[in-house]
């Protein structure tokens, strides 16, 4: 089975705070504009809200009310799948291609490219834990990780210095090409970050 990875570029802590912002007319707009994208996922989840889970809205509603959520935790999923919606609406979609569809341990083999290279300050992995902000309840599905503009800092600061060891030395570490493919696109949506002050990213793994 495959996963794909979802990555967007925005104010970390200002999407944070839509958590609980009550902003109702943020809701009017998303309902009057992806009534048919609410629709959808409503058709896909059909069978969960048959037993009990939120609607795409209901979810929505509550993750930006801070609550009240379900009490079952087979629910927690859409308050995942409704965080990941203001994500995507509020921000702007970065490039997935070397992450869409990929499977097993592909993060990880990326991770170790990155570390290869230096880097530490930030993991692709870390896009399949759950990160969710407070209250939102736990779910392992979608994984939810974020990139702040402090670690996004820091990593280009890593790449960079291996860099210039690389020009002196002249001794690339050894990558295999698809993974150097993933690693430059991961510099990529950081130097979009870089370029943006308070800016960072925000992934998820589902």
């Amino acid at each position: 089975m495959s996963s794909s990875l979802s990555v967007y570029l925005l104010d970390v802590s200002a999407t944070r705070a839509l958590v609980g912002s009550r902003d109702e007319q943020l809701l009017e707009v998303i309902r009057t504009n992806f009534g048919d994208d609410l629709a959808r996922d409503d058709d896909y989840f059909g069978d969960a809200i048959a037993d009990g889970a939120p609607t795409a809205y209901e979810a929505l509603r509550a993750v930006v009310h801070g609550g009240p959520f379900s009490d079952d935790k087979d629910h927690a999923f859409q308050y995942g799948y409704a965080y990941k919606r203001l994500c995507s609406l509020t921000g702007s979609f970065l490039d997935n291609s070397c992450f869409t569809p990929h499977r097993g341990d592909w993060l990880s083999v990326v991770d170790e490219g990155l570390r290869a290279l230096g880097i530490t300050a930030v993991s692709v992995e870390d896009f399949g834990y759950s990160d969710l902000p407070a209250p939102l309840p736990y779910t392992y599905m979608p994984g939810s990780g974020e990139w702040t503009p402090e670690r996004i800092t820091q990593a280009l600061e890593q790449f960079e210095a291996t860099k210039r060891a690389v020009d002196e030395s002249g001794q690339a570490p050894p990558l295999e090409p698809a993974v150097v493919e993933a690693v430059m696109q991961c510099l990529g949506w950081m130097r979009h970050a870089q370029a943006r002050p308070g800016f960072g990213v925000i992934g998820f793994r589902s």
